[in-house]
């Protein structure tokens, strides 16, 4: 096999982390970035933007270290057995792209992913060593983020949170049966066990020591998980189901939601056609729902003859047609709770009201 460029290489292997959705950067704090003053795009291949809570927009390097892979995920592009231009880059390729992206003001953080290649533990250890390199060697103040990988060993993923802002992993799918379905190799349990034992080391070092007096830095935007929508028969319910287990069970900071989108040379068992785009930004609107106005999981697809999520409206409005009973609203004497509930009003704008 010819040897590929760096440029050849970033190519191939941003083009292939395009289908990871979970690439925001919100619940870390921002570091001190280079003082000086350079002038740079934000455009350039791998460079995806995020927005933080505050509105800022994150601009991140979004690669994989390699799209070789010995799984053979049926939904998955970079699967075994796909027919697709494969490329790795080195450890040290990715710390320099990282740092000339950085230097030159194109980027503020990395988003790192992969294909497993030989085992998980030598993947993720180079993934480790990556973040380990910027920090330590480079000094290097930006965003991280690790997309790690549950069969690894419980020492690499305590070191990557060390260097790391943010962990995730990967659920791949709503429900085990899927994942069970369309990636054999995978297992359901060993994703949750990992996602569980990082949930602990989150808070164990969130808890400040008896010499210090202080938290230890271990992944402080927490972690996060993805899930694809579309590729098996799982409704928006079932979605939003497993959405809030995954919430109550470990504290994420964020589920992501891909819409599935077919691949060549496809297994039977997908569907030919992707869903909606609408229906993984319904399902975004009712995570917002849940995770910032209040809303039960239940209460959100409560009434619906189908488990989906309506295409036409969004689902806070969805809600309040079917709780006519509820409204009007008289917004200078209601709770919080009840502003919560009309469609139309932010969080941002209940506050004001509140506060005057």
């Amino acid at each position: 096999m010819a040897m590929l460029s760096v440029r050849e290489k970033l190519a191939i292997l941003s083009d292939a982390a395009k289908y990871d959705a979970s690439c925001a950067s919100s619940g870390s704090a921002k570091r001190d970035s280079l003082r000086s003053g350079g002038i740079g795009s934000t455009e350039g291949s791998g460079i995806c933007h995020s927005y933080a809570p505050d509105g800022r927009c994150i601009s991140l390097l979004k690669i994989l270290l390699t799209n070789f892979c010995i799984y053979d995920c049926s939904y998955c592009i970079n699967r075994s057995s796909s027919n697709v231009r494969r490329a790795r880059f080195s450890v040290e390729e990715v710390v320099k792209l990282t740092m000339d992206f950085y230097r030159r003001n194109y980027i503020e953080g990395l988003f790192l992913s992969s294909g497993v290649i030989r085992s998980p533990d030598e993947t993720m250890g180079e993934m480790v060593d990556v973040a380990r390199r910027l920090r330590i060697e480079e000094k290097f103040g930006g965003y991280i983020h690790l997309k790690t990988i549950p069969e690894a060993s419980a020492e690499l993923i305590e070191k990557a949170g060390l260097y790391a802002d943010r962990l995730s992993i990967n659920v791949e799918l709503p429900t085990d049966e899927g994942v069970k379905k369309l990636a054999p190799e995978k297992k359901p349990e060993a994703i949750r066990l990992s996602m569980a034992k990082l949930r602990r080391k989150i808070e164990e070092k969130a808890e400040p020591t008896l010499q210090s007096r202080r938290r230890e830095r271990f992944a402080p935007g927490g972690q996060s998980t993805q899930m694809i929508v579309g590729a098996d028969k799982t409704s928006d319910d079932g979605i939003l189901r497993a959405s809030a287990r995954l919430y109550g069970s470990y504290h994420l900071r964020r589920v992501y939601y891909s819409a599935f989108s077919p691949i060549p040379d496809s297994s039977s068992a997908l569907p030919l056609r992707k869903p909606p785009l609408m229906r993984e930004h319904r399902l975004y609107q009712a995570d917002w729902l849940m995770r910032f106005y209040g809303f039960s999981q239940p209460e959100i697809l409560d009434g619906s003859n189908d488990g989906m999520l309506d295409l036409a409206i969004d689902p806070k409005l969805a809600w309040a047609l079917r709780n006519r009973g509820r409204f009007p609203v008289d917004v200078n004497r209601a709770e919080r709770e009840a502003l919560l509930r009309v469609p139309g009003l932010g969080t941002k704008v209940i506050d004001r009201i509140i506060e005057t």
